[in-house]
């Protein structure tokens, strides 16, 4: 298949399969004919790579993903997924705060009617980001 067929076929644009290629992710093949042509293996990868940064890993923790898969490092890549539901388990944990912060602010915004709303004022002094 073409470069465009393969983004296509990835759900991505063809940019970002050249972006996955300078980064080494996704291998350039030799021209064929004036075209590159890709195949099963780089859809696949394509779709790995998507997947990965679908679950929150950053493009050198794909790529670390990528090398360990041919050492078969289980106990590595349990690791790497471990310390990724760690960071997940932390935001979750801000986004939680943000939000209760947010639901406190709003309700004290509907119950008054004088003086400066709660939310814009929290959000002028910095309070809102706590």
């Amino acid at each position: 298949m073409t470069i465009s067929a393969l983004a296509a076929s990835g759900g991505v644009g063809v940019e970002t399969v050249r972006f996955y290629q300078r980064r080494g992710l996704l291998d350039t093949p030799s021209r064929g004919g004036g075209i590159r042509h890709y195949g099963d293996a780089d859809l696949r990868r394509l779709r790995f790579i998507r997947s990965a940064q679908a679950a929150g890993f950053t493009l050198d923790g794909i790529a670390e993903l990528l090398a360990l898969d041919a050492t078969h490092d289980r106990a590595r890549v349990r690791a790497l997924a471990d310390a990724r539901i760690a960071a997940l388990d932390a935001k979750i944990a801000e986004l939680q705060q943000a939000r209760d912060a947010l639901a406190t602010l709003a309700q004290r915004c509907g119950h008054g009617k004088r003086g400066p709303c709660p939310i814009l004022e929290a959000f002028d002094t910095g309070a809102g980001s706590r």
